[in-house]
């Protein structure tokens, strides 16, 4: 559980980084909770705020999600003899973090 608690908030700072470099980490920071997977957040009322339509920030939470998972499997990538590995890998990672 360690590991995958350290996997996740290092790929989390590394997204963090990356927004930071593009000058968009405002953005990141309003949408970290959302990515991590805040319920509580309306894209209705969230979108003007961030000077977005509901269907742009629905396409930018996508897309940010779409990155985190593939900077996770990057990163299991280095833990796995095989890259056949890493879908079981990510599975028991969400396995542990879930239950």
């Amino acid at each position: 559980r360690r590991w995958a608690l350290t996997l996740l908030d290092n790929v989390l700072r590394q997204l963090e980084s990356e927004a930071a470099a593009s000058g968009r980490a405002d953005l990141f920071a309003r949408l970290k909770g959302v990515l991590l997977g805040d319920r509580g957040v309306s894209y209705a009322e969230l979108a003007p705020q961030l000077g977005l339509s509901e269907a742009a920030l629905s396409m930018t939470v996508h897309r940010l999600r779409r990155h985190y998972r593939e900077l996770v499997c990057e990163e299991i990538a280095h833990t796995v003899s095989r890259p056949v590995e890493i879908e079981e890998e990510m599975r028991h990672l969400f396995k542990i973090l879930s239950g």
